[in-house]
């Protein structure tokens, strides 16, 4: 199943797709949203019955779990190529979380995002949000492209 955000992505490469249990021919899902207010997360679950259905399995059951919080870092090493390869700069890896809440952050990202196209890192950021809220939009200082990237969550 491709993400319908992102869709050089599966749902498996954006880690997104969290579990899959079959037993005595039933199928449950477990998908994990990239945030809680995902618009997508309904579109992903239709999609994941309709192809379940389609696959030969009447009984399908896809669960939302909200814990723990999606990360970028769940993105695989083929979706972070994949990111590159439709031009869109891939997140980095954030590493290990603390426990609680995750602090919200306003200001503009200090480190410099490479251009997907040309690998320069003199980019600027046009806009904090692109066509979705996990993309910002940047411009590359020396091949002149725009370019999303995806924010690191």
């Amino acid at each position: 199943m491709r993400d319908p955000e992102l869709p050089v992505l599966t749902l498996a490469d954006l880690g997104v797709l969290r579990e899959v249990v079959e037993r005595d021919g039933r199928v449950v899902v477990t998908i994990t949203p990239t945030y809680s207010g995902c618009p997508a997360v309904e579109e992903m679950g239709a999609d994941l019955r309709r192809a379940l259905r389609r696959a030969g399995f009447a009984e399908v059951e896809v669960r939302t779990s909200l814990h723990p919080a999606w990360t970028t870092d769940w993105i695989t090493e083929d979706g972070l190529r994949k990111l590159r390869e439709a031009g869109i700069a891939p997140p980095s890896r954030l590493g290990p979380r603390a426990a609680g809440p995750v602090p919200l952050n306003l200001a503009p990202p200090s480190r410099r995002v490479p251009c997907p196209r040309c690998g320069s890192p003199r980019t600027t950021e046009l806009s904090r949000f692109g066509a979705t809220a996990c993309k910002a939009l940047r411009r590359c200082e020396d091949c002149a492209e725009p370019f999303e990237h995806v924010k690191e969550i």
